[in-house]
């Protein structure tokens, strides 16, 4: 799925909106520089495995983040707001018999400030329309083979919405710290194309 560069419309068709928001004088190409480069700043995996980390080693704030994302993460440093407005955060964990995966079906919304850029196949057409229709064949084509009895949850991404994917902590690892924990969680675990 990552050879394929089917975003590449999407990417045209805001370039050309760019370029008629700039024409008409409604924005300059400086501000829309800055307002990219703001958005980017400490825009990393790092934030979203931060907060794995943290509710791999703290009950509270794990019930916390489940119950309202939004108001556990300034626990963490972090916050949804970077746009105009604040996008809500949900937190989904995996469990035992429960594995979570999340898509954008329209377009490819993510929390980029949580996960870094999106990879080129969570906006591809493919990963998008499939992982919906057979997530299980996707997830097995990422290397991630799920029991049978594990139930599989699509979640999709809106413009007002974002979702993050609590992984199961692994065995063995009770007597890590945070940053140790941190350093275990990838980017595809938090979206739940791979176990942790």
């Amino acid at each position: 799925m990552s050879g394929e560069h089917a975003s590449v419309p999407v990417a045209a068709r805001v370039r050309r909106l760019e370029e008629r928001l700039i024409d008409a004088g409604v924005v300059g190409q400086d501000q829309l520089d800055a307002v990219l480069a703001a958005m980017l700043k400490g825009a990393t995996p790092l934030n979203g495995a931060r907060i794995v980390a943290r509710a791999w080693s703290d009950d509270g704030f794990r019930a916390r983040l489940l119950a309202d994302a939004n108001a556990a993460l300034p626990e963490v440093g972090l916050s949804m707001k970077g746009g105009i407005q604040e996008q809500r955060l949900k937190v989904v964990a995996n469990t035992p018999h429960a594995h979570n995966v999340l898509v954008c079906t329209l377009c490819s919304c993510y929390p980029i400030g949580l996960l870094g850029p999106s990879p080129s196949w969570y906006k591809s057409e493919a990963y998008r329309s499939r992982v919906v229709r057979e997530p299980r064949a996707v997830l097995a084509e990422f290397g991630l083979h799920l029991p049978d009895d594990t139930a599989i949850t699509v979640w999709d991404s809106s413009a007002e919405s974002r979702y993050l994917v609590l992984p199961r902590r692994p065995d063995g690892t009770g007597g890590l710290s945070e940053p140790e924990l941190a350093a275990l969680v990838t980017r595809e675990g938090l979206i739940g194309t791979a176990a942790v």
